[in-house]
């Protein structure tokens, strides 16, 4: 699994800090291995069902920005090539394209939005071996 995203912040639950988590914290968490606080040093672990699903939803996030801009240049293509064959007028061609570019915006505004969470995490239990 890889994160390709900024924001992703942990909240030890031992001594309370609010951190940025790095990306070797976050595979940690994506393989449910233990890893220690940068604050108090204890031994942390996402064990939340919920948060779970949700950091492991940001992978199909990260493909987001590549898809849409594929299809925001192939719809204004297809508008550019509509003006010059004549099915839309320039203005209806400028239309489409402004509409397809806000579309792009909000999409893009929403998959950030979803990238910046909170995870509670709590102290890791050991492993009987």
């Amino acid at each position: 699994m890889s994160f390709a995203t900024t924001g992703i912040q942990g909240h030890c639950a031992h001594c309370g800090s609010i951190r940025l988590l790095e990306p070797w914290q976050l595979n940690a968490i994506a393989i449910n291995e233990a890893f220690p606080c940068s604050h108090c040093h204890k031994a942390l672990q996402l064990s939340d069902p919920k948060q779970i699903r949700r950091i492991k939803s940001l992978d199909s996030l990260a493909m987001l920005r590549a898809s849409m801009l594929v299809t925001v240049c192939t719809a204004l293509l297809v508008a550019l090539v509509m003006e010059w064959v004549g099915l839309l007028s320039v203005v209806e061609q400028l239309n489409f394209s402004l509409v397809a570019i806000l579309i792009y915006c909000g999409v893009i505004q929403y998959a950030r939005h979803r990238q910046h969470i909170m995870l509670i995490l709590d102290t890791a239990k050991a492993h009987a071996d």
